[in-house]
């Protein structure tokens, strides 16, 4: 046992007045050493006062006695109390003991100790920050989280005081050194921890003395993990928290390091919780209006976080979604070629800068509309005006972003989708040459198995996209920048104007633009159910983007050589069908139907080719451009054809499509009136012999009444027939010669005439020979070529069901 010499200076009543176990003798005990240490202060002696310390802080605070700790606890708050401002001479000697006694076991030893400390805090200070402070704010955070309440609530109070300290005015405090240990602490799991590393945090952001913004990248993931905790009020303070300092990025943006922070927003804007996704893209939306071409470097890793939110339908995630729309149509405003800046490099001289593209970033100011801007949503974009950089399209990963928009063309959202197909048409406006080059990457495949998709806005989106993707036009662009300015901010490609709106001359293919028609016949051909039912909305869609005439004759002359004859009939029934009633081809059946035109002749002969592969498609081309002619010869042929059910059904709508507007012109011929386009009575003739023949063909079905009342009202060609109910002979006005040898030569001379007149020549019977042998010398090349498809196709039938038959015998020979 120490005696009382041991504790000197303290007097022997007052070290048992210490000991006591009752709180107002330890205070008496504490008043009395108040009163030793201002003696001890007025007359400097030093030595003693440091030795009453040592007394208290070894000897008593450090005692095994729980109640002697708590009397050294108050004992060196009494020196502290006494000292006044001599007490940053002793701040060491004071804090450690008390320190030591925050870790008791003992939880009121533990309160005392805040109590103790709180009387030292107040009195030091400031002193206090230079070397004690991180081991003050250790112990303060593990006190956070006591489990006893009052000694929490002690430690708030003690808390509150070193804020107050820390964020008074001339208050010397590192924050560089103090930010390891926010960034260590951020991370805590529970809640009281979490509330209290907030509170220093706000404490400090709200503090003018204090600059927060360069050291932001160091807690902000941490800030984002408390922003997703369980507990309503530390989410509510973490939110409050994080749009005090996205007020302040945008109030002073210079001291922000974008670089670092954004992937910490791209990880967190993929979270499952609503409010961390939420405020992760409003950060990212806002990073990009600030920084400008900052985030392009980024611009793959936004879009594989942002894409996916515009799926989102439900009514909760709506700010979500419209956010990611924001950020979207942020980037595609912050991405547009500067064709003038090449103009200029060109014409200085700066031949490797001018075959630099270059990209424009525009940066905060500049009004841009968000995608909700009609109902005022909070995500409207402003960038501002005259601030423009331009910057090398290297910044941009292009070669990333392209993968990434690949990737998420396979999204089951149909926003999502059109989303992307909405990206890479503006890429593609923006840098071409680039975007062409990646296409051999994926997203050629991807953009063509897009067409599969069940949404027609997706499919009406793709083709747009490929339209641009597969054509180069010298007339004036599709779509300028102005007009993609103007237009709605939607991220769906903008539209554009009918491709037949410009010549053939001026529609210049690129090599992708064969690729794409052997592609899509690839499609169709694999997937018939797509060519039943999206085909002739696929086609149509095509020929209102890009020239008509271009995309019929590409699929012609891929089909001439198909080696599927079936796909190839089936495709051009389809393709018949499209021609004779779609709106958006009324261009190209004009032109068809004047073949004095060269262009005219020359696709007529294209077509004719491809079209042999179906009777009743050649039979209604050659309607369709008046070779009435060749249309009844061919007619003729149609005995040796194999007449199934499907091939009465093909002339069953070729009926229903005479009795409709497109061949008005064709009704009125028969009254025997000379076309427009040139004709006489032979053509006549022969149009009635094809209608006849195709009236042969049929059975009793309505169809045939429906043909058989049409001639019937036709005048007729001689009164004295009794054919049909119309021919009766020939007509007054036919002069009949009794010269066999005169008809022949006029019939023939009228033949060559409508075969001059509906660009359809004859060989001499000597080439004819020569190509055709003699089964077909006596027909025109066209008839022979036709007669020719269709053995192939009789010959790959007989194959077919011979190939039927084989594996029936092998399946029943295995059963």
């Amino acid at each position: 046992m120490m005696s009382e010499k041991d504790y000197a200076p303290l007097s022997a009543a007052c070290v048992r007045a210490l000991n006591d176990k009752i709180y107002e003798k330890r205070k008496a005990a504490a008043l009395e050493i108040e009163k030793m240490v201002k003696e001890f202060a007025a007359c400097n002696n030093t030595v003693q006062i440091k030795k009453l310390l040592k007394v208290l802080g070894r000897d008593f605070a450090c005692s095994q006695n729980g109640h002697v700790r708590k009397g050294g606890l108050i004992g060196l708050a009494a020196i502290a109390v006494a000292l006044g401002n001599d007490t940053c001479f002793y701040t060491e000697e004071l804090v450690v003991p008390i320190l030591a006694c925050l870790e008791d076991t003992d939880l009121r030893v533990r309160y005392y100790a805040c109590e103790s400390l709180y009387n030292v805090a107040k009195i030091a200070r400031g002193s206090l920050l230079p070397h004690l402070f991180p081991r003050i704010f250790d112990a303060l955070a593990r006190l956070a989280a006591d489990p006893d309440h009052n000694v929490k609530s002690g430690a708030e109070l003690l808390d509150r005081l070193m804020k107050e300290i820390v964020t008074e005015s001339g208050t010397p405090f590192d924050l560089a050194s103090f930010i390891p240990m926010l960034r260590e602490r951020v991370y805590a799991t529970n809640a009281f921890a979490r509330q209290f590393i907030l509170s220093w945090i706000g404490a400090l952001c709200s503090c003018p003395s204090f600059n927060l913004l360069p050291f932001l990248p160091d807690i902000l993931d941490g800030l984002f993990r408390i922003l997703s905790d369980s507990t309503p009020g530390i989410r509510q303070m973490c939110d409050i928290l994080l749009g005090e300092f996205l007020r302040s990025i945008k109030h002073d943006p210079s001291y922000v390091d974008y670089s670092s922070m954004v992937n910490i927003l791209i990880t967190h804007s993929q979270a499952p919780d609503d409010l961390l996704q939420f405020t992760a893209i409003t950060w990212i939306k806002e990073f990009i209006q600030l920084s400008g071409e900052t985030m392009l470097p980024f611009t793959a890793s936004i879009l594989s976080a942002t894409l996916p939110c515009l799926a989102y339908e439900d009514d909760n995630r709506k700010n979500i979604r419209e956010t990611a729309k924001a950020v979207n149509y942020s980037f595609m405003k912050l991405i547009t070629v500067t064709e003038e800046n090449n103009i200029n490099k060109k014409g200085c001289g700066d031949n490797e800068g001018a075959d630099a593209t270059t990209v424009s970033v525009i940066n905060s100011g500049d009004n841009v509309p968000s995608p909700d801007h009609e109902k005022g949503d909070a995500s409207a974009q402003k960038l501002p005006k005259g601030s423009e950089k331009s910057v090398n399209s290297s910044a941009l990963d292009l070669e990333l972003v392209v993968e990434e928009l690949t990737k998420h063309l396979s999204h089951a959202s149909v926003a999502t989708k059109v989303a992307v197909l909405g990206w890479i048409h503006h890429l593609h406006s923006c840098m071409p040459h680039q975007v062409l080059a990646h296409l051999e990457k994926g997203l050629f495949p991807a953009m063509i198995r897009t067409l599969c998709d069940p949404s027609d806005e997706v499919v009406r989106q793709a083709l747009k996209v490929m339209a641009k993707l597969i054509s180069e036009s010298k007339g004036p662009p599709l779509h300028s920048q102005k007009a993609v300015e103007a237009e709605d901010n939607t991220l769906a490609p903008p539209q554009v104007h009918s491709g037949d709106d410009l010549p053939l001359s001026a529609f210049v293919p690129n090599p992708y633009f064969s690729k794409f028609i052997h592609g899509l016949l690839r499609l169709f051909s694999s997937d018939r159910s797509l060519l039943e039912d999206r085909g002739s909305f696929i086609i149509r869609q095509l020929c209102s983007l890009l020239n008509s005439e271009a995309i019929y004759r590409a699929l012609a002359e891929a089909l001439i050589v198909e080696d599927d004859l079936a796909f190839a009939s089936l495709m051009v029934e389809n393709l018949n069908c499209i021609l004779l009633t779609s709106s958006e081809l009324f261009t190209l059946r004009m032109k068809l139907k004047n073949l004095a035109d060269k262009e005219a002749h020359e696709l007529f002969q294209c077509l004719y080719a491809c079209w042999c592969h179906s009777p009743v498609a050649t039979v209604a081309l050659l309607l369709l451009t008046q070779n009435y002619d060749v249309a009844s010869e061919l007619i003729s042929t149609f005995g040796d054809l194999d007449v199934t059910v499907e091939f009465l059904t093909e002339i069953d709508r070729l009926i229903q499509l005479i009795e409709s507007p497109i061949f008005t012109y064709l009704r009125l011929e028969l009254l025997g009136t000379k076309p427009p386009g040139g004709g006489c009575h032979s053509s006549r003739e022969s149009l009635l012999r094809a209608l006849y023949g195709l009236l042969m063909l049929l059975p009793q079905s309505e169809a045939f009444h429906t043909l058989r009342r049409r001639l019937q009202c036709a005048p007729p060609l001689w009164p004295n027939c009794r054919c049909g109910g119309q021919f009766s002979g020939p007509s007054p006005g036919d002069t009949v010669s009794s010269n066999p040898s005169h008809q022949k030569s006029k019939s023939s001379d009228s033949k060559e005439e409508s075969h001059q007149k509906r660009g359809w020549l004859k060989k001499d019977a000597d080439q004819l020979n020569e190509d055709g042998g003699e089964e077909y010398s006596h027909i025109d090349p066209g008839l022979r070529h036709f007669l020719s498809v269709q053995e192939r196709h009789k010959i790959e039938k007989k194959v077919r069901r011979l190939s039927t038959v084989v594996e029936c015998g092998i399946k029943l020979s295995e059963s």
